[in-house]
């Protein structure tokens, strides 16, 4: 694939491309990789996973097994992945030997805990909440840095996992039991992200600042909605952070650059995903490139596509019912297609849980606060239960 950056002529497949990761992320890469003529090559542990459904081709293995991960980086042209708990030594080795791994493995390693994540943020000079290293929980850590705070594991947190807000020392027991860091509680007037693409040669796009609502109760993403409704000055000077990060951190492919925004308009950097986000989903709609196709063409050395957004969006989450598990049964799915502008994406998980992550809806409209309400009717009318309710 190297040869090929600086020709225009490219036998098929145009790269093959190797995803560690199996989930809704690397199901939507794999579609996107299949419009630009690539073919893919799925890792996951679990078979038929939603982005080997439609790979046509999966390693069935553990993120961890280096057989397995050295099997498709040499299988492939270039490899990335669409989750961070990966073994980064083992894709580091790969790298020296000269297999393409993008974004690079030492950052991989850098973003993957969050405590040196943020240092390498920190030591960038790039904005951040204040923080400190807690190797074990310490009450009296906590109470000498002060509350409120919020406690972060250094490793695998994911999707409302690895995360603890302690608002006084009577929340202490609720603390995680694990290596982590913890942050002052910033009081966000908004939270933003803006996704970053930066190709090999360092060209950098962004694409327009969304606002997010997190669910405080699972802290995953509830809705967003895209344009943020904020000035033009506070969009472009988020859009110029997101960038800076992505640029310090020496990323290649697609970045979630998650941030606050204080009440007396402060940016502060949340987290960086080194990957295709949540927060990007309603780029596929919306905009004339969308994150998947983005950082396809970021990792192989192509050209990258214009982030124009076309329509104004906002996108909601459809998580599984609670107290529901089994194959997924998805409800209200006719009424919602009915309404004008809905795009509905159902992942293919085989089993629901309750909160686990099915699927999205993204809604267009003209009017951003049209879109909202649309996509607020249709979180009401879809639930997704299972067929194991008790």
């Amino acid at each position: 694939m190297t040869a090929h950056l600086n020709q225009d002529r490219f036998p098929y497949p145009v790269a093959r491309i190797g995803i560690i990761g199996g989930g809704q992320l690397g199901r939507m890469m794999v579609k996107a990789a299949k419009q630009l003529g690539c073919t893919c090559t799925v890792l996951d542990p679990t078979p038929n996973s939603p982005a080997g459904q439609v790979s046509g081709h999966q390693i069935v293995a553990n993120y961890q097994d280096a057989a397995a991960l050295r099997e498709l980086a040499e299988s492939c042209d270039l490899t990335t992945f669409d989750l961070e708990d990966i073994d980064s030594t083992i894709l580091a080795e790969l790298s020296k030997e000269g297999r393409p791994i993008f974004p690079h493995p030492q950052l991989l390693a850098v973003v993957q805990d969050k405590l040196r994540q943020k240092e390498a943020l920190a030591s960038a000079g790039l904005p951040v909440a204040e923080f400190r290293a807690m190797p074990e929980p310490q009450a009296e850590l906590c109470a000498s840095f002060g509350y409120p705070l919020v406690q972060k594991a250094c490793r695998g947190g994911y999707d409302g996992r690895g995360v603890a807000v302690l608002r006084g020392p009577e929340d202490f027991a609720k603390h995680l039991p694990v290596p982590s860091l913890i942050e002052r509680f910033v009081p966000a007037a908004m939270e933003l992200a803006v996704m970053v693409a930066r190709g090999r040669d360092g060209e950098s796009r962004s694409y327009p600042a969304v606002e997010m609502r997190v669910c405080p109760e699972h802290n995953i993403l509830d809705w967003l909605l895209a344009p943020a409704r904020i000035e033009a000055a506070t969009a472009a000077a988020a859009e110029q952070l997101a960038q800076r990060t992505v640029q310090a951190l020496d990323g290649v492919g697609i970045f979630g650059v998650e941030m606050f925004l204080t009440s007396s308009g402060e940016l502060l950097i949340n987290e960086v995903a080194p990957r295709t986000h949540n927060s990007g989903h309603y780029t596929i709609e919306a905009c004339v490139t969308d994150q998947f196709e983005q950082h396809l063409r970021a990792i192989a050395g192509l050209p990258l596509g214009a982030t124009d957004q076309l329509c104004p969006a906002a996108m909601v989450n459809l998580l599984g019912a609670p107290g529901h598990h089994g194959r997924p049964v998805i409800k209200g799915l006719r009424a919602a297609l009915a309404i004008p502008g809905v795009a509905v994406h159902i992942y293919g998980k085989a089993a629901t849980r309750p909160y686990r992550k099915m699927g999205h809806v993204t809604v267009l409209d003209a009017d951003i606060e049209q879109a909202y309400r649309k996509a607020q009717q249709v979180r009401e009318l879809i639930e997704i239960t299972g067929e194991d309710h008790p």
